[in-house]
């Protein structure tokens, strides 16, 4: 059996991985992913009982069952930087015995549901309006750095976009991670945008923000909006849908990311008061997880 020594697996003294600071048996199957660790206790609100909370950094965690459903709502913080921290412990609490530090003879899989925020692109994206990330093109190049990424990316359409947007090279290579198609097909059935989402590796400069500093390609933004590949454009801009589909493809779980547009960057407007609004967002994932 394959042992994962202390400092590769590292588990706090009180038997919790290490920033999460979650016990195994605190985990269920079903898991919510949001990035600020204040909408962990919006969602939680929900719940008919509670069985744990923790918190340790940006990373909080309510443990409890809605409807009968077991459900772990977890932060993550902002960036796939998180995400890679935030998937990768969650799986080794389903899928590593943390007392012998060696895997299970049997996988468990995780069904993983992002609930975001972001910036649409497109006129059938207007502020307010649900969309479900079929695919997510990351800008981010985290999963560039394992070793199996070609086996859960779409390579031909990373080749069609690099083309399309005329890819610098400097920036690093593109990957297009794979949502889970029959969890899309569950969570967003008939009444979210379904499309391309590009998860970038900042908020200002890689999203084609241009304040005091000077993007380095005045027209990402209008070459990502006229992309249109197998019928589906790029519908918006977030953070961490790429790291979160392609982690969870390669460890062997179901996600997906369905985040509310709260800019619309292709009509220039914003909308700073969504918090109520994304509450109807909340109750569809809860109902439909």
């Amino acid at each position: 059996m394959r042992h994962f020594p202390e400092s590769e697996l590292i588990i706090n003294a009180d038997g919790s991985c290490f920033h999460l600071h979650l016990k195994p048996e605190n985990l269920a199957d079903k898991v919510i992913l949001v990035g600020d660790p204040a909408r962990v206790n919006d969602i939680a609100a929900h719940f008919d009982s509670i069985e744990v909370e923790v918190s340790n950094r940006e990373f909080h965690t309510i443990t409890g069952t809605y409807k009968g459903k077991r459900i772990t709502v977890q932060s993550h913080g902002i960036g796939c930087d998180n995400i890679d921290i935030v998937m990768n412990e969650l799986d080794t609490l389903a899928n590593i015995d943390y007392t012998t530090r060696t895997e299970y003879p049997e996988h468990r899989t995780l069904t993983c549901v992002r609930i975001g925020t972001c910036g649409g692109i497109q006129p059938f994206t207007p502020m307010g309006s649900f969309v479900a990330s079929v695919k997510s093109i990351g800008f981010d190049g985290l999963l560039n750095f394992y070793a199996d990424r070609n086996k859960v990316c779409d390579l031909e359409l990373e080749e069609a976009f690099k083309r399309h947007m005329e890819w610098d090279s400097v920036k690093g290579a593109p990957y297009v991670a794979v949502a889970d198609t029959d969890l899309i097909d569950q969570i967003a059935k008939d009444d979210m945008v379904r499309g391309y989402t590009i998860s970038c590796g900042g908020f200002y400069g890689p999203q084609g923000r241009e304040l005091r500093a000077s993007v380095a390609d005045p027209q990402q933004n209008e070459k990502a909006h006229t992309f249109e590949y197998d019928g589906l454009k790029v519908c918006n801009f977030e953070m961490e849908s790429s790291a979160l589909a392609g982690l969870a493809s390669l460890l062997g779980h179901r996600a997906m990311t369905c985040c509310m547009v709260i800019a619309n960057r292709y009509a220039k407007e914003m909308n700073t008061d969504y918090k109520k609004s994304l509450d109807t967002l909340i109750k569809m994932v809860l109902d439909r997880i």
